[in-house]
């Protein structure tokens, strides 16, 4: 179990889909009992900065608002140097993501543990948060089940003497 409250960083390509997605879903767990107390921070940016200030999709933001999540609020931001200093855990969304921001904490250094988020699948084999962004409604539907599932399995693994 972590001894000091931690914080989190939900890292995809642009910021506006699938980060976003696991951000709102994670601060709506977390701002709860018994968690509150033991997160500092969340968070979410981006590998690329094509949307850099942007509002989170508004398939994302429906998607949230579908499942009672409704004041998530967000400006798109790419990843600095400073998030592997400022946080304990960068979740990446899928591999390539995860391959950049390896790259980037080898250079730069940090606390920062850096893995893919779908590590805390549930499943023996690690899963991909697919980039909805091209696709339908329901490739929104399936990140929302998945960021849902890590962030329950993530929780239940860093506290387990927690009884959520």
């Amino acid at each position: 179990m972590a001894s000091e409250p931690i914080s989190v960083l939900f890292v995809c390509l642009g910021n506006i889909c699938r980060s976003t997605m696991a951000e709102g879903i994670f601060r709506s767990i977390v701002a709860k009992p018994p968690y509150q107390a033991l997160i500092s921070e969340v968070d979410s940016c981006g590998t690329g900065a094509y949307h850099t200030g942007s509002s989170p999709d508004s398939r994302t933001m429906s998607t949230l608002e579908d499942n009672g999540i409704t004041d998530y609020e967000h400006a798109a931001r790419k990843a600095q140097t400073s998030d592997f200093t400022n946080f304990d855990y960068v979740f990446a969304m899928d591999r390539d993501n995860l391959r950049d921001l390896q790259r980037l904490h080898q250079r730069t250094g940090g606390k920062a543990k850096v893995m893919l988020f779908g590590e805390f699948s549930g499943k023996k084999k690690a899963e991909e948060v697919d980039d909805p962004y091209y696709g339908a409604r329901d490739g929104f539907e399936i990140a929302y089940e998945q960021c849902t599932r890590f962030s329950k399995n993530f929780l239940k693994e860093t506290f387990p003497d927690v009884k959520s």
